[in-house]
This record gives C-alpha cells, structure tokens and sequence, in this order.
C-alpha cells in the first residue's frame, strides 16, 4: 500500500516537541524508521506526520566521558565502530553486533529500539545490566527515567503526550568489572531473540562487590533477576555460585509458548547463558576459568 503523510524536520529539541504539541496524535517521531516504516506499510499506523529528527544538532553524538552517553539518534553501527570489545560495555557491543543486518543496523537507533518496547529488543538487556537510564525531553522540560521503569508492557513504555528520548545514559562503571550478552536465536545471524542474557559483574579481594543479570524475551518486558544477584553479592564466584545464581534467574522468567520456542525451552535456555554470561564476565576480569 501506498502511505501519505507530511514530512517535517525541525532543527531543535523545542522545535520538535512543539511540532508534536500541534500537531498531535497524528504525528510521529521519525529516528532510524526500521519499525515504524514497516508497520506504516503494513498499514498498522497510519500517522499524517512524520517529524525526522536527524536535523538535530548532536542528536546522534556517542560520548565516552568515564561512562558513555548515546545521543537518541546513535545507531547500532556507531557502537559496533565506537566500543571496544575488551571495554567494560562489551555486552552493549556484542548486542549491536547481532542487531539485523549492517544495513539496518546503519540506520536503526538504539533509542528507537527502546521506544518499540519489545519484550526480545536485544539492547535493553545490556542497558538493564548497566544500571542505564533515560534524558526524556517534552513540553515541562527534561527529567530522567532508569530504563527498568520504562518500558512497562509489549509496545508500551512511560513517554508523555509530546515527548522524546534525548539520550541514554550509562554511569561509569567500577574498576574490576566486566560485562557480557549471548542470545539465542532459530538462526545464527538476523534473527529475533528467543532468548537474551546480558550479566555485569564487579570483583574485589576474589569475591563479588555486585552483579546485574538481565534478560530479554522471557517475559511481557525485559527483566532484573535480582534474587540471583543477590545471592552472588559478597561471595566468590565459582561453578557453584554461578549454576546457583543462573537457576534463580530462571525462577525469575515468565516465558510464553509460540512459534519460536516453548515457554519450557525458553526458561531452560536461560539458566544455561546466565550461567555462561557469568562465566564469560569472570574470564574477562580474571583471565582465568571458574573453579
């Protein structure tokens, strides 16, 4: 089908939220369009505006200033170009690098990724695991949103009538810490998540100063299994703890059966690639394999 809508660019961030204010429910933010413009000529929305956003001065900026800060226009392809794999946001690397194709991926924002709200979106894990949170920007001015509390159903999340992501925020996370995300998938490469794991652990004197688990695709949103970092805070890790830790999160899962995975297949998944996330993190810290 063929989609008619007006095409607006505004230049600023007040720009944009006073066209959104105006124009109303019709009108829809345009980042890198990889969802909105296939739903378009699905004719599952049919908006008479769209509001590009990529004549924003910096919108697309990625910061490396002790932590890292994503502009809401950043792509996937920036941090596969921007991240280093032995860097503390190797999870957020490894996350983009299975992002679709380098096509989409040159063009789809991982700010948009976390505005569709899907429950399998490969990059909130990693963000989840990082402690990330939100610069939200509309008609009362900017406030901030931990990335937990936004996305609050399948295709729901918390922006008000008329506001934006500015950008994403990572906090400088601590010596002696280590990140890491595996996913499962029917196929090897371009293929939406069965199941998705990210896992940041932090070390001191051989022990654990703090761990973050985090998984995709198990439940109506992305998902903390906070019992399982729990029962890791202040002890070693090893084969133990870590199997220990992996079963917990697997407790935490809500899995669905569809034609992807069983819910069954779904929550033994994910005790399998805590445990190996887990694993993965310590040999980065450590250089050496878990006793």
């Amino acid at each position: 089908m063929s989609a008619h809508f007006d095409y607006h660019t505004p230049h600023s961030w007040e720009e944009a939220v006073d066209l959104l204010q105006d124009l109303g429910p019709q009108a829809r933010p345009l980042a890198g369009g990889t969802d909105l413009m296939i739903l378009i000529e699905r004719g599952q929305l049919s908006p008479s505006h769209l509001i590009s956003l990529d004549r924003i001065r910096g919108w697309d900026a990625l910061q490396l200033d002790g932590g890292l800060r994503l502009g809401a226009g950043t792509t996937y392809r920036q941090i596969e170009r921007g991240l280093l794999p032995e860097g503390p946001h190797a999870a957020l690397l490894e996350s983009a690098r299975q992002i679709g194709g380098v096509q989409v991926r040159n063009v789809a924002t991982v700010a948009g990724n976390l505005c569709n709200a899907s429950p399998a979106a490969d990059a909130v894990p990693p963000l989840l695991a990082m402690d990330a949170s939100l610069l939200l920007y509309g008609p009362a001015g900017e406030h901030e949103v931990p990335v937990e509390e936004f996305i609050t159903g399948p295709g729901e999340n918390l922006l008000g009538a008329a506001e934006l992501v500015k950008e994403i925020r990572v906090p400088a996370l601590p010596d002696g810490t280590s990140t890491a995300f595996l996913k499962a998938g029917r196929r090897a490469a371009m293929e939406i998540s069965v199941v998705c794991v990210a896992a940041r652990l932090t070390l001191a004197e051989g022990a654990c100063k703090s761990a973050r688990i985090a998984l995709g695709a198990v439940g109506p949103t992305p998902l903390r299994a906070k019992e399982a970092e729990q029962a890791l805070q202040g002890r070693p890790l090893t084969n133990a703890t870590a199997r220990e830790a992996a079963r917990l999160a697997a407790e935490a899962t809500r899995p669905i059966s569809d034609v992807r995975a069983s819910a069954e297949y779904r929550r033994y998944m994910s005790e399998v690639m805590v445990r190996r996330a887990l694993e993965l993190c310590y040999r980065r810290i450590t250089g050496a394999a878990l006793a």
